[in-house]
């Protein structure tokens, strides 16, 4: 079941049945599968992940008592908050690798619903979910009905990682592949530098946009900015192309890293020369770089691009991810 973008946390009575709020945790959305004897770990996308968390795989077979099906978050912490950089590590195609990593860097499982009879209201999978004794590195995300407390989250525990809150109506039934659940993110805004562009994948017109922040005078590369429309993706060729940077007439390029996930995809990009400042739509920051890909709101002609330094980022005050899974 998936959840829908608001823009805001919802009051409880702004559903019929009720609202249960619960933190949005920033990791691996898997449904844990035990048939009473071997644990199977899928991604939302239906992946397998069961070969990359065998700390998770034990620790299951250990606590849970009978068959079941779990919905929740695979998430791993350094220090006193999650970190995905970490997380996305665990991907990994050695098995020498990750048998390492699962002793020196283990990863935890946040249950949030107990999916045996899927038909079943919210409330009363939850209820059900509450009578497995789990222990670390398994645990129950916390909940509230509580509006106030709920809108106090969003805030306080973005400083242990967390991305927002989730609201999930109480009477209903889990629906797979339906946006049923509310979700609430930080949404700030940012001005950056266009470094450079990539080609649709349709072979036409700008299907992201490579964005920079100077930090003590060097550009950095900290995301792409991309979901423009089929008309926008060709104007923005045009707009762009007193930018792009050429020697002797023939544009520069460019190469950014490789996702580990997508070790396939084509990562060239068109340079342009760092002129242009635009203004875009974020959520939240991973080291030096946005989580997720950025939305375009307006170009900024009115600022200089070396005045877009980090400086302007809002840094969320920290906060204890041990207070968050108690």
């Amino acid at each position: 079941m998936l959840a829908k973008a608001i823009s805001e946390v919802p009051s409880s009575d702004s559903v019929e049945g009720g609202l249960l709020y619960e933190p949005k945790w920033d990791g691996f959305r898997a449904i844990i599968t035990f048939d009473g004897t071997d644990v199977e770990i899928g991604s939302r996308g239906s992946k397998p992940l069961t070969r990359y968390f065998p700390e998770l795989v034990d620790a299951l077979k250990a606590q849970l008592k009978q068959p079941c099906v779990l919905d929740g978050e695979i998430v791993l912490r350094t220090g006193s908050r999650l970190d995905w950089e970490a997380l996305s590590q665990r991907i990994h195609p050695a098995e020498s690798r990750i048998a390492k990593l699962s002793v020196e860097r283990p990863a935890s499982f946040v249950a949030f619903d107990l999916l045996d009879d899927p038909n079943l209201p919210f409330s009363e999978r939850r209820t059900a979910l509450e009578k497995l004794d789990l222990a670390p590195p398994l645990h129950r995300t916390r909940v509230t009905t509580d509006v106030d407390l709920a809108r106090r989250w969003l805030e306080k525990f973005e400083g242990a990682g967390l991305d927002g809150v989730v609201a999930k109506p109480l009477a209903a039934a889990y629906a797979p592949g339906k946006r049923l659940m509310l979700k609430i993110k930080h949404h700030r805004t940012a001005d950056v530098v266009a470094l450079g562009y990539r080609i649709h994948k349709s072979g036409a017109g700008v299907g992201s946009l490579l964005v920079g922040l100077y930090d003590n005078g060097v550009l950095r590369n900290v995301g792409g900015v991309s979901a423009f429309s089929n008309v926008r993706r060709l104007e923005l060729i045009d707009e762009l192309e007193s930018l792009v940077s050429r020697t002797d007439g023939v544009a520069a390029t460019g190469e950014t890293e490789r996702s580990r996930f997508r070790s396939g995809k084509d990562t060239s990009f068109v340079a342009l020369r760092p002129e242009r400042v635009l203004e875009v739509r974020y959520d939240q920051m991973e080291g030096d770089r946005f989580r997720h890909t950025v939305q375009f709101e307006r170009w900024r002609p009115d600022r200089a691009a070396e005045s877009c330094t980090y400086d302007q980022l809002e840094i969320p005050a920290d906060y204890d991810l041990s207070d968050v899974l108690a």
